[in-house]
């Protein structure tokens, strides 16, 4: 990725997004009680863990996809909707530990990029055929 150095950085800020998330799960786990390997167990820690693991679904989509539309749209562009992801997920996260119900700007927020570049990729791929 040398040759996409915003894109690479951009990567790297999610990937500390989502280990920030989970550092997050670790200390509501001690501060609420919930011994591990419990997945739950009380309402705060759930929505912590329910929060990090909703990123890793949506980290799983999105760090192939940059990858592969960065040649597409330019390191720049690519870099842009990478930065806006993580942006997305802190979104998501402040919304989703006050009230579940608020997440959806959030979502939006990483749900738009990641469209853009799998849309993006596709569109490069094809046009390759």
């Amino acid at each position: 990725m040398t040759e996409f150095p915003l894109t690479t950085l951009a990567i790297l800020l999610a990937l500390i997004v989502y280990f920030a998330l989970g550092s997050v799960v670790g200390m509501a786990r001690a501060k609420y009680n919930v011994p591990a390997p419990a997945p739950s167990g009380h309402p705060e820690f759930d929505k912590r863990n329910r929060v990090h693991m909703n990123t890793l679904e949506q980290i799983v989509i999105f760090v192939p996809a940059m990858m592969l539309a960065a040649p597409v749209l330019g390191d720049m562009i690519a870099a842009g909707l990478g930065l806006l992801w993580s942006v997305g997920r802190i979104v998501y996260a402040r919304g989703y530990y006050a009230d579940p119900a608020k997440r959806g700007p959030g979502f939006g927020l990483t749900m738009l990029p990641s469209l853009i570049l799998v849309v993006a990729a596709a569109w490069g791929a094809i046009g390759q055929l």
